[in-house]
């Protein structure tokens, strides 16, 4: 029951996940624009203080782009939140081993950058609980969740840059063009 809830959905297995759990138009996919989906968020929270909005991406991309969390925590907008879908590989390019497999903690970089509410999921009750904070947080809210390494299979949804802003803009704003 997403509610409100506005997705940004970085490279890779993010978009796939979002489009398997159920393509809507108020799902952007960015595909190929790595390391910008918190960023990319970040600016549509602070332009729809009434919808949460929620940045969806993986490990590789969130390493890519780390700088992004020192903005975040800056802005500290309360509708935001970080998910980070961490299995500890580079799945796009081979499924080398990505930083976080050597121990580097993107839940304490969110902390270090002032995202106070800033944790690590490993359990589907976890996760549970996530998915309700995300709809009331006060917020920022940070999570890396650990996820399996098997692939799961693909769920496409159309890589149409000028369908997907259309559809998104209508979805948000009611208007398309």
């Amino acid at each position: 029951d997403r509610g409100e809830l506005l997705v940004v959905s970085g490279l890779g297995s993010a978009t796939y996940d979002c489009a398997a759990a159920g393509d809507d138009d108020r799902n952007f996919y960015l595909w190929g624009a790595m390391g910008g989906s918190v960023m990319v968020a970040l600016g549509l929270a602070l332009a729809q203080p009434d919808h949460p909005v929620a940045a969806i991406t993986g490990d590789g991309e969130m390493l890519m782009g780390l700088g992004s969390l020192a903005t975040v925590g800056v802005q500290a907008s309360a509708n935001l939140s970080i998910i980070v879908l961490d299995n500890e590989r580079y799945g796009e390019t081979g499924m080398q081993r990505s930083a976080t497999a050597y121990g580097v903690d993107l839940t304490e970089i969110a902390r270090g950058c002032g995202i106070a509410d800033a944790r690590t999921v490993d359990t589907m009750d976890g996760v549970a609980a996530l998915a309700g904070d995300i709809q009331s947080s006060a917020g920022t809210l940070f999570a890396t969740i650990r996820v399996s390494r098997a692939e799961a299979e693909r769920v496409l949804p159309t890589r149409d840059g000028a369908v997907l802003r259309e559809r998104f803009r209508a979805a948000v704003l009611g208007q398309a063009g």
